[in-house]
């Protein structure tokens, strides 16, 4: 069969393979990411009541301060009559003693107008004594509804902090009011050890506590300016800037979660979890107060997780298409084989009950006859032979056909898979499991590679999704040797590298351009099949700012119109049946690098190929790390 037949063959059946492993895989992400995200949920409703709890008890455990201060004669004493310094020094001191053994920030009275009249920091430059605090919310609700809690930033000390306020009651009448300024600093650090960032937005919108301390007083919505200019007037957050908190939300859950977007320049040296990228944040207020609670769980895990099944799903349906393709063959080649023994079977009995009449209507023919017979017998037992002889051949060609885009891609790793694991089970004999374990994790990393396969077909249309990072191309060159190392043996080719000392790092996707150096490899060992004396060559050298990789054989090159064709679809100048697609893959992971690749003939003889990939700027520090 022709190539250009062969192609208008298979191109239907991986068409179809390419659609029924991209559903499966479309599948089977999205049934693994929702299971994920359904797991994530319940873990991040978990915290938030934990954070929740914490929080509640590190305010409850100052909220009777306030009210208890109307017990005291002193104070009580001080706010019904004229102050006098005799009767203020008492008090301050007793506040102040309360306060060191209570470890809060401040604690203090304030008379009916307002103004402070004992507090216990009366012995700092900064004192609260004598100022005019009647603005502040924590004063004016103590005094409407007998209590009052407030969070804002100092105006004296410019030092945040939460306010529990009480009204002060002689008899029947409104005395002053006493208040509790507590640090929830405390709470904060130890939130710096949970697993996922977490805050807390007051009512309007404000974060006031956060495990990331650049996100606090940042804003969770966007302030007008009539909410800007009252934040002045009651100096709540002590003019400070408020920015938007950088949260895109990208899809919404349910009325307490949503998928959402953490802009940043990165991860915080002092967080020991991202705070930036995909995120699920999880809301809930807080009993008793106008706060909110948001925790944010870091996705990462369960999208690499989603992508590893749908890598699974989509290798698992084309193999089972596969498997479904050949036995439909094999069924229908013996049909074809059953059909075919019928005819020649019928074909026998009218040529016997030929021979009978005519052997009866001419018997003076009988003698000439009966050898025509034997000439005729001859011939259809040669023709049986024939008919089953093209019945096989065909049956092996439509086999071959269907494993051959397969085969091309999946022979090698799995050539090595089963050295490597041929060998690991002799080092295990012999005692030797650290070879044994880096033996087993490089069939890991060809696991790996082949779980790529299925993706390599999408590189037609879209990026790759790899991301890149700095690869030492010596050590690519030699993982890509050893996938081909029994290969080069048999055939008694050896590799000639040339490299730079310092070394060469490029910035790409390691697997990825292993893969490619691997096709490229095999390509050029075909293409020496039958020469009297093969080698390989293999050169590294930077350009600027770019690496350039060559790899030469010594085959007899490629002819002028196999040059203009070599990177087309389905083009192959292979008679065992490639598909011509693996220059077309490399080509696309290539390009997704940032580089081209390139194939000619070198002017000493042999096919060169030519990686041109840009040049890691960070491949030097990572071999000093080394």
């Amino acid at each position: 069969m022709s190539p250009i037949r062969r192609v208008r063959t298979l191109a239907p059946l991986l068409i179809g393979l390419f659609i029924l492993a991209a559903a499966a895989g479309s599948a089977g992400y999205h049934l693994s990411l929702s299971m994920g995200l359904a797991a994530l949920q319940a873990t991040g409703r978990h915290r938030l009541d934990l954070y929740t709890t914490s929080l509640e008890r590190e305010i409850d455990k100052y909220a009777y301060f306030p009210a208890t201060l109307g017990l005291e004669r002193d104070v009580i004493k001080l706010l019904s009559g004229p102050g006098t310094v005799a009767m203020v020094e008492p008090v301050n001191s007793y506040l102040e003693q309360l306060n060191q053994r209570a470890g809060t920030l401040a604690i203090y009275v304030l008379d009916r107008r307002g103004v402070v009249l004992a507090s216990s920091n009366w012995r700092q430059s900064d004192s609260f004594m004598g100022e005019d605090l009647s603005y502040r919310p924590y004063f004016k609700d103590a005094v409407n509804r007998g209590s009052g809690r407030f969070f804002g930033i100092g105006t004296t000390r410019g030092e945040p902090g939460y306010y529990l306020s009480s009204a002060l009651i002689s008899g029947s009448d409104l005395v002053g009011v006493a208040v509790v300024k507590v640090s929830l600093e405390q709470l904060e650090k130890s939130w710096d050890l949970v697993e996922a960032p977490a805050l807390v937005a007051d009512e309007n919108g404000v974060v006031i506590l956060a495990s990331v301390p650049t996100w606090k007083f940042t804003t969770v919505r966007r302030l007008d300016d009539k909410t800007r200019r009252l934040f002045d007037q009651t100096q709540q957050y002590n003019r400070r800037a408020l920015l938007p908190l950088e949260v895109q939300q990208n899809r919404r859950l349910s009325d307490t979660a949503s998928l959402v977007h953490l802009s940043g320049s990165g991860a915080d040296p002092a967080s020991v979890f991202p705070v930036s990228g995909q995120f699920l944040a999880q809301t809930q207020p807080l009993p008793g107060m106008m706060w909110n609670l948001t925790v944010f769980s870091h996705r990462e895990q369960i999208d690499s997780m989603a992508w590893s099944h749908a890598a699974l799903a989509a290798i698992g349906s084309a193999f089972l298409a596969i498997l479904l393709v050949l036995v439909n063959q094999r069924n229908r080649h013996q049909r074809d084989q059953l059909a075919a023994r019928e005819a020649l079977q019928r074909a026998h009995d009218d040529l016997e009950r030929k021979v009978e009449e005519r052997t009866a209507d001419l018997s003076a023919t009988n003698a000439r006859l009966q050898e025509e017979v034997i000439e005729r017998i001859r011939a259809e037992r040669t023709l049986r032979a024939a008919q089953d002889e093209l019945v096989q051949a065909g049956k092996l060609a439509v086999i071959g056909q269907l494993l051959a885009g397969i085969a091309h891609e999946l022979n090698q790793p799995l050539a090595a898979m089963r050295t490597l694991s041929g060998n690991t089970v002799k080092f295990l004999q012999r005692g030797d499991v650290e070879t044994a374990r880096l033996n087993l994790g490089r069939i890991d990393q060809l696991v790996d590679s082949m779980g790529t396969l299925t993706g390599q077909l999408k590189s037609f249309s879209r990026k790759s999704s790899g991301r890149p990072r700095p690869v030492p191309v010596r050590r690519a060159i030699d993982n890509a040797l050893a996938l081909l190392n029994q290969r080069m043996h048999r055939a008694n080719i050896k590799a000639r590298i040339e490299m730079p000392d310092a070394g060469l790092w490029a910035l790409c996707d390691p697997n990825r351009l292993e893969q490619v150096l691997v096709n490229l490899i095999a390509n050029a060992l075909d293409a020496m099949e039958g020469c009297s004396d093969p080698a390989l060559e293999l050169r590294g050298e930077r350009d600027g700012e770019r690496v350039r990789i060559k790899v030469r054989d010594h085959g007899p090159g490629l002819a002028d119109d196999v040059r203009s064709h070599l990177f087309e679809p389905f083009f192959t100048t292979k008679d065992a049946g490639g598909l011509g697609l693996g220059l077309v893959i490399s080509s696309g992971i290539v390009r997704d690098f940032g580089g081209t690749l390139a194939g000619d003939n070198d002017p000493q003889g042999g096919a060169v190929f030519t990686l041109d990939i840009p040049l890691s700027p960070d491949g030097e520090d990572e071999c000093r790390k080394r």
